[in-house]
């Protein structure tokens, strides 16, 4: 399943449900699609390489029990693209990727499970380049990395970068920072009331962020035992039965940290919040939500401008790790947020539209054609 383009459809469009019948139109945009299946392990992943055009593609492996294989596939073409994007954002030489893999990571994650998976990775020679995602962590990372040169975000205690949730949460702080100062005039976010959806990895690190600032935070999960550990790590936080309800309260600022699909037309009609900066991706449930957001007086600030920190800092370990290298890197989210924010004013269009872009443009900025590994 291989197709090519110089340029690829902007990452709040939805694309076309994939399925046998118009294959190709479904995967438009996408350099490489690569199904990977071993029944000695039980593996079933799929690997999409969006564009090269920048570098080779880096992106997490996510392992998550899918409703079907449609479903499974609709993600990681949306994830893929999403990174090719959030790479250019992020001033990265890299080019945008994503895997899969199909199952229950709490049942069906094994480390032949793993390595099996590593062996395909592998032979891909380079043009992909693996890290963590939900369903995976660096434990994870170092038993692909036995059958895979290809692989980041290690264990610290192996060379890697570690847990990228630590910088993703530092750039949508950043992030959610540089849109404070659009509506309110300054930074700060000390008495804005913040409602957090998901205190996962990425979302408890962002909560200790904005406590830390002197911010007021709201927060839900559907996982009880996460939502229960943060309460009784950080008692000041206050807890609500369910999304409906958060998006409910009077906000400042709604942070959706889960999977993709938080704003739809339901969620945008009832939300108070002046801003919208999380850390998921892929948050717009279809084309036309960023101009609801924008007529309701909401500023957006893009998912992937934003989450960009965790790509910074796997990304870094390919140099060498070096945290506060990367941490730096991952402070320029502020800038970069403010950058969207100045053009999307500038183009009088949606601050999504505007980050579409200047993403675009870097791409295209970039030597054409599809990378391939030296030798």
């Amino acid at each position: 399943m291989t197709t090519t383009s110089p340029s690829a459809p902007p990452t709040h469009r939805e694309p076309a449900h994939p399925s046998t019948t118009g294959l190709f139109d479904a995967l438009e945009g996408h350099e490489q699609v690569v199904a990977c299946a071993d029944p000695d392990t039980g593996l079933r992943a799929l690997v999409a390489v969006h564009s090269t055009a920048r570098g080779p593609a880096l992106g997490g492996t996510r392992f998550h029990a899918y409703a079907d294989q449609d479903a499974a596939l609709r993600d990681v073409l949306a994830l893929s693209r999403g990174m090719s994007y959030k790479a250019a954002m992020a001033g990265l030489p890299l080019g945008g990727g994503k895997a899969v893999i199909l199952g229950d990571p709490r049942t069906d994650k094994t480390p032949d499970l793993l390595r099996s998976y590593g062996r395909f990775v592998q032979s891909l020679g380079g043009r992909y380049y693996t890290a963590c995602d939900v369903g995976t962590c660096s434990a994870d990372m170092d038993v692909v990395a036995e059958q895979c040169r290809y692989v980041t975000g290690r264990s610290v205690e192996q060379g890697g970068a570690g847990d990228s949730s630590v910088l993703t949460a530092y750039g949508v702080y950043q992030g959610m920072r540089a849109a404070a100062e659009v509506a309110w005039g300054s930074p700060e976010l000390t008495g804005r009331t913040v409602g957090v959806a998901g205190v996962g990895k990425v979302g408890r690190h962002l909560v200790g962020h904005l406590l830390d600032e002197g911010a007021d935070v709201v927060v839900t999960d559907v996982h009880a035992p996460t939502l229960g550990a943060l309460l009784q790590a950080r008692p000041e936080v206050r807890a609500v039965a369910d999304t409906a309800a958060l998006v409910r309260e009077p906000l400042d600022v709604y942070a959706p940290c889960a999977l993709g699909g938080a704003l739809d037309d339901d969620v945008v009609a009832v939300l108070s919040a002046r801003v919208v900066c999380g850390a998921a991706n892929n948050q717009l449930a279809h084309p036309g939500v960023e101009r609801l957001l924008e007529e309701r007086g909401v500023l957006y600030a893009p998912d992937y401008v934003v989450n960009a920190g965790g790509l910074i800092q796997v990304a870094d370990e390919l140099d060498g790790f070096d945290f506060a290298r990367a941490r730096e890197r991952a402070a320029g989210i502020h800038a970069t947020t403010r950058e969207v924010f100045a053009r999307a004013a500038s183009d009088g269009v949606p601050p999504a539209v505007a980050a579409d872009r200047i993403a675009e443009q870097r791409m295209q900025r970039s030597a054409p054609g599809v990378w391939l590994p030296e030798g």
